[in-house]
């Protein structure tokens, strides 16, 4: 059932969906542009609020039609007279950004209108000509966004709208640093904000107080994907290959907490290896340990110091570890009783989790039982290859490597300048390629597994508006 509900106890005055027939005349000729003559639910239900100005976190899943419930209004909101950029579209990759740009340019095509996607990896050049000349919509990653207006490529003077896509994923990209440095550069009348995300756990919601004033949430998840339930996940794997799908799901999912569950010591101890080998901080709990080594791991979990903990069921009893993202489950466990006991340490006191099993055909037919057992609506997925990390991790090495970049010094720089010579020659010999990797792999290794500093849960953002009290706001925009 879709929902409109207060997250800073504002009032809410429910807007009705607005069908095709009843859009403005410029958006249905935009939509038809599109290829839409029905709008899907999150267009139906979110364009209302976005046309009316209201702050919004929307949940909707990629997929959705959500790209063209953001796009759409700005139709209404954006006049292409002024040479000024009016809106900004952060997004988590550079694929979701030439995704929305496509949109947009059918979308604004013959309104005068004109967009730009902006992401890492590529030369500044024609980026930094398109801004000049004057892009109304900005779509692009944090970073490179980022990198623009520290160059002075554009501003955000005259922004009226700005959007969040697939907010989750952003976040565990470790965005979360430049989405707040990008406050600075805000006009003082602060835009209209929304935020899209497929879920909205407990981080994304604190976070997201940071970043908009007076947020309403509406849930148009068509498969009722709420904020405090436990999303209980499984993958079929080759029953040797489980190690490798474990690591794969790390990667892609990097959460900020996990449990990993066995039902044997042994293998708790063969996967604690395995995470450690890969560079992931990670340790063990089992009925092997001394008291001396089990003390030094729990003193590790209380002070919020170790991300991942492999252990037997028996092992983690007691064990309370806050603000776990994820559990995994290596196998089924022995005793069906126990599943609920594992999957239950995850999507704690209001927050959202993910329980995940890695299951081998042979072990299908005791997760179908359990899940019968417990009347589990378990959501079977495709184990990411080996070409989606990479995707992943170069999108992430990216923004970790734009955003070191921009808090080198003069001098720094300066000393810097004494490798180009070699990085020209390693870049241009295939034979160095793995030194490059390497330092790439290592970096990356360090960056990645620094603990993301999420602030406390307020009542209002860090950001807010003097109002009448004359006071100065707390973040300064750099001219």
């Amino acid at each position: 059932m879709d929902t409109v509900e207060p997250t800073q106890n504002n009032e809410i005055r429910e807007i009705p969906p607005v069908a095709f027939d009843h859009l403005p005349e410029k958006l249905q000729a935009a939509a038809l542009r599109a290829g839409w003559n029905v709008l899907m639910p999150v267009q139906s239900r979110g364009i209302p609020y976005l046309l009316a100005g209201r702050n919004m976190m929307i949940q909707a899943r990629t997929g959705s039609g959500k790209i063209g419930a953001y796009l759409l209004p700005m139709l209404e909101r954006i006049d292409p007279s002024r040479d000024t950029c009016q809106a900004v579209i952060m997004v988590p990759t550079r694929e979701l950004a030439k995704q929305v740009a496509v949109e947009a340019e059918t979308i604004f095509s013959t309104t005068g209108i004109r967009s730009l996607a902006v992401y890492g990896g590529v030369k500044y050049g024609a980026q930094t000509e398109a801004l000049k000349k004057g892009a109304h919509v900005v779509v692009g990653t944090p970073g490179r966004i980022l990198d623009h207006l520290l160059r002075k490529t554009f501003n955000l003077d005259h922004l009226k709208l700005l959007i969040y896509d697939e907010a989750d994923h952003m976040l565990s990209m470790g965005f979360y640093q430049d989405m707040e440095e990008l406050q600075r550069y805000l006009p003082d009348k602060l835009p209209h904000t929304c935020m899209f995300s497929a879920t909205f756990p407990d981080m994304v919601l604190r976070t997201a107080k940071r970043f908009i004033r007076d947020a309403e949430f509406i849930s148009l998840s068509s498969d009722h994907i709420h904020v405090t339930d436990t999303e209980h996940v499984y993958y079929v794997v080759p029953a040797m290959d489980k190690d490798r799908c474990l690591v794969r799901l790390i990667e892609t999912e990097n959460p900020a907490s996990a449990i990993i569950f066995c039902n044997t010591k042994n293998m708790v101890h063969y996967y604690a290896v395995v995470l450690q080998r890969f560079g992931y901080d990670a340790d063990e709990i089992s009925s092997d340990l001394s008291q001396s080594e089990r003390e030094r791991v729990l003193g590790r979990i209380r002070e919020g110091k170790l991300r991942y903990l492999v252990a037997t069921d028996v092992a983690a009893r007691g064990l309370d570890i806050p603000n776990l993202s994820h559990v995994f489950q290596m196998e089924p466990p022995e005793d069906i009783e126990n599943y609920i006991h594992r999957a239950g340490r995850t999507g704690r006191a209001g927050e959202s989790g993910t329980a995940v099993s890695l299951i081998s055909v042979a072990e299908k037919t005791a997760l179908n039982l359990i899940a019968k057992h417990y009347n589990i609506e378990m959501i079977e997925k495709p184990i990411p290859t080996d070409e989606d990390v990479a995707a992943i991790v170069t999108e992430r090495i990216t923004a970790l490597l734009e955003a070191r970049l921009r808090t080198r010094d003069k001098l720094q720089t300066e000393r810097s300048h004494r490798f180009s010579a070699l990085a020209h020659s390693l870049a241009e010999s295939e034979d160095e390629l793995p030194i490059i990797t390497m330092l790439l792999d290592d970096h990356y290794q360090q960056l990645l597994h620094a603990p993301l500093v999420i602030p406390e849960d307020k009542n209002k953002p860090a950001d807010p508006k003097p109002g009448n009290s004359g006071k100065r706001r707390p973040f300064r925009r750099r001219r």
